[in-house]
């Protein structure tokens, strides 16, 4: 069965910069798509990015544009969230979620098997 760990989190000054890694164990993630939410305190979970199996096709959300990077290495069996420019607004628990889908579709579901999740705080 697919296990996913998150990794990279840590605590980070405002315009500072992380790199989350999403590392699979017991399959190949060449058959997922990543989909990366968050989730921070007395806030809803949000769909922050997720790039298809083929890593054609990407997806960010609208306060994260241009600030992150989604990439993926399926020889290492890992998905990176390259994360720049960080505001105390990005400071959650972030989790990776994998789904079998079609080699071009990107959808940011819940649906899937999820890591345990890794915390980013930003703050000065």
């Amino acid at each position: 069965q697919l296990q996913l760990v998150e990794s990279g989190g840590g605590l980070v000054q405002p315009g500072g910069s992380l790199r989350l890694s999403c590392t699979a164990s017991g399959s190949t993630l060449n058959y997922y798509a990543i989909t990366w939410f968050r989730q921070a305190p007395g806030k809803e979970r949000e769909g922050v990015s997720c790039i298809s199996s083929s890593g054609g096709s990407r997806n960010y959300v609208d306060s994260v544009k241009g600030r992150f990077t989604i990439s993926r290495d399926n020889a290492k069996n890992t998905v990176y969230l390259q994360m720049k420019t960080l505001k105390p607004e990005d400071t959650a628990v972030y989790f990776c979620v994998a789904l079998a889908t079609s080699r071009t579709m990107c959808l940011m579901s819940p649906t899937g098997y999820w890591g345990q999740g890794t915390q980013v705080t930003v703050s000065s």
